[in-house]
C-alpha cells in the first residue's frame, strides 16, 4: 500500500503533509503536490494533516486513477522536504469541483529552493 495525492490538492497546495513525512517522498508541482509511490513507507501520518483531504491510501477506489499521476510527476518534479506557505487564495479552492480539468499544471514547482 502507498498513499497518493488527488486533485483536491490543486490550487490549495497546503504543505502540512510535507512537514510530517518521515521519508521526504513529496514532490512539488506548480499548483499541487504528489507522493512518489515507491518511496512512501505507508505510515499514513500525512493523511490527517491535509486540510482539503487530498491524500488517500491507494486502497481507496478513487485513488487508483491517481496512482499513475503521482508516479509520473514525482519522477519529474522537484522533491520538497520543508513546508512553505500555501497560496494566498488556497481556501477559495478547497471545495472547487473538477479541479484537474480546470486548473492542473504540469509545470514543476521550486522544490526546497
Amino acid at each position: 500500500m502507498t498513499y497518493i495525492v488527488t486533485e483536491a490538492c490543486i490550487r490549495c497546495k497546503y504543505m502540512d503533509c510535507v512537514e510530517v513525512c518521515p521519508v521526504d517522498c513529496f514532490y512539488e508541482g506548480e499548483n499541487m503536490l504528489v507522493i512518489h509511490p515507491d518511496e512512501c513507507i505507508d505510515c499514513g501520518v500525512c493523511e490527517p494533516e491535509c486540510p482539503p483531504r487530498a491524500i488517500l491510501p491507494d486502497t481507496e477506489p478513487e485513488a487508483e486513477k491517481w496512482l499513475e499521476h503521482n508516479r509520473q510527476f514525482s519522477e519529474t518534479w522537484p522533491n520538497i522536504t520543508r513546508k512553505k506557505d500555501a497560496p494566498a487564495d488556497a481556501d477559495n479552492f478547497m471545495e472547487e469541483q473538477d479541479k484537474f480539468n480546470k486548473f492542473f499544471s504540469q509545470e514543476p514547482g521550486t522544490g526546497d529552493q
